[in-house]
C-alpha cells in the first residue's frame, strides 16, 4: 500500500511550473529551458529545472502554495486564480498624469513604454501629448486571470540538500556546482562554489541573503558560514 502524506507548511519541495494568462495563454514564467526559450522568455543567467520553494513562503502565489498543501510528491496540480488573487483588479485611479515640464526639469528624457518610478510606485508611460505624460501604475498583469501548472518533483529532508538547493537559488547557481558540508560540533556551515562566478553581478549582495536565510531556517543547526571559492588551473 502506498502511503500519502500531504505537504505541510515549512516543507523543502522541489517543484515544475509553468504561469500563463488564461485569456492568451501567453507563458510568463516557467522552469523549463527548452519552453523558455520556444517562447521567447529565456534568462540567460537563471538556473531552469526543478525549482526550490518553502511552502508558506509565497515565492510561487501563496494562493498556489495553499493548494499544494492538498498534495503529495508525484501530483501535478492545476490552479486557476483570478485577478483578486493573483496581481488585482485594474484601478483607473492608478493612472495618473503629470507635466512633461517636470521631467524636461529633472533632465529626464521619457518615451512612450518606458517604465519610471515616482514616489516609490513604478509605472508605464502610456502617452505623451499636449505637455502631459500620462503614466498607468497598475501592475502589467493586473486584471488577469492566471493558471498554474506545478508539479511536485521531490521534498528534500535532509539537511545538507536542502543549504545546497537553498545557495542555488539565491547564488543563482546550479546545484551540482555548489558544495556544502558542516561541521556539527562547531555549528560551522561550509559553502564552496567554483571561482569562475567570482565575478557575477550582485554576488556579495545574494551570499548575504543567503546568510541571513540560513540562520533563520537553520538557526538550531548553524552558528557561522564561510563561504569559499575554488580556483582551480585550467
Amino acid at each position: 500500500m502506498v502511503s500519502y502524506m500531504a505537504l505541510s507548511k515549512g516543507d523543502f519541495v522541489l517543484v515544475e511550473y509553468n504561469v500563463r494568462v488564461k485569456d492568451t495563454n501567453t507563458l510568463l514564467d516557467t522552469t523549463d529551458a527548452e519552453l523558455a526559450k520556444k517562447e521567447n522568455i529565456y534568462e540567460a543567467d537563471r538556473v531552469y529545472g526543478p525549482t526550490l520553494l518553502i511552502i508558506g513562503r509565497g515565492w510561487l502565489n501563496e494562493n498556489v502554495e495553499e493548494e499544494l498543501l492538498k498534495h503529495d510528491v508525484g501530483s501535478e496540480v492545476e490552479v486557476e486564480l483570478p485577478p483578486e488573487k493573483a496581481f488585482g483588479e485594474r484601478s483607473p485611479d492608478k493612472i495618473k498624469t503629470f507635466s512633461l515640464r517636470e521631467f524636461q526639469k529633472r533632465g529626464y528624457s521619457i518615451n512612450v513604454g518606458d517604465v519610471v518610478e515616482i514616489g516609490g510606485a513604478r509605472g508605464v508611460v502610456k502617452s505623451i501629448s499636449g505637455g502631459r505624460v500620462t503614466i498607468d501604475f497598475n501592475h502589467p498583469l493586473a486584471g488577469k486571470t492566471l493558471v498554474y501548472k506545478v508539479k511536485i518533483v521531490k521534498r528534500l529532508e535532509n539537511t545538507i540538500e536542502k543549504i545546497k538547493t537553498l545557495s542555488s537559488r539565491y547564488l543563482k547557481i546550479p546545484s551540482e556546482e555548489i558544495e556544502v558540508s558542516l561541521n556539527e560540533a562547531e555549528k560551522k556551515l561550509f559553502v564552496t562554489i567554483p571561482g569562475k562566478y567570482l565575478s557575477k553581478k550582485d554576488i556579495s549582495y545574494s551570499k548575504i541573503a543567503l546568510a541571513a536565510d540560513i540562520m533563520e531556517l537553520f538557526k538550531d543547526t548553524v552558528s557561522s558560514i564561510v563561504f569559499q571559492e575554488v580556483v582551480s588551473r585550467s
